[in-house]
């Protein structure tokens, strides 16, 4: 059984906000109950949202939500995947270290994976084949530093395409945590899952997901773009 949200026991908050109070109730009421997206997943993308923060005690309990609404381990893992190619080192880092609390039973069973190679230009076409043209960013650095290209398709490719997750559910996480950076690279993932068959409702959802961590300013973000789209 997981705490209550400590943000809804503040003392102060009890006595002297009740309108504030009463808003972030609903906010956890969209993440903790099943709705256009579970919410097993939402509280999943609203613990890497936290992660990426760097909000530690806050990743850790909507992890801890997550796992009680049955989230397995493997789709937990999605997160660390994610972390790895969109934040680097560090914050996947931190988010290992809360698989490893919320979810005891993680050990090194299986046998390494083989590291894989980009097949020459492989990397290219799938700039095109994803954005439709290659951004201005990845031009250069396959121009200046190929073997960073194969990085950067090898890592996006594993946090779309091979992740635990199915690529709609793998693009809403990405939607989560852009929108709690309040980044405009939102909007290429937001088209993104849209191409894939996520409906306005369910991004709606995955932007919510990161009030806990970012605050309402998320939404004004992220959630503009829905209509820009």
């Amino acid at each position: 059984m997981t705490e209550p949200n400590a943000l809804l026991q503040s003392e102060l908050l009890k006595q002297l906000a009740p309108f504030t109070r009463s808003g972030y109730a609903l906010f956890r009421e969209v993440i903790e109950a099943d709705g256009a997206l579970p919410a097993k997943l939402k509280c999943l993308f609203a613990a890497v949202a936290a992660c990426n923060r760097g909000y530690t005690e806050l990743a850790r309990s909507e992890l801890e939500r997550a796992a009680a609404r049955g989230l397995p381990l493997n789709e937990a893992a999605s997160g660390l995947i994610l972390l790895s190619s969109l934040r680097g080192e560090g914050a996947a880092l931190a988010f290992d270290t809360l698989l490893r609390a919320v979810y005891p039973q993680l050990r090194a069973t299986a046998a390494d994976a083989p590291l894989v190679r980009a097949a020459p230009g492989e990397a290219e076409a799938n700039f095109k084949a994803y954005f439709g043209t290659i951004p201005p960013a990845l031009a250069t650095l396959l121009r200046l530093a190929p073997k960073g290209a194969d990085g950067y398709f090898l890592m996006r490719k594993g946090t779309i395409d091979c992740n635990q997750l199915d690529r709609k559910a793998a693009e809403l996480m990405l939607v989560t945590v852009l929108a709690s950076d309040y980044s405009p690279m939102a909007t290429t993932h937001i088209r993104a899952a849209r191409a894939v068959g996520a409906t306005d409702e369910e991004l709606a959802e995955a932007i919510l997901c990161a009030v806990p961590c970012a605050g309402i300013a998320a939404w004004m973000g992220a959630g503009v773009l829905l209509e820009a789209q």
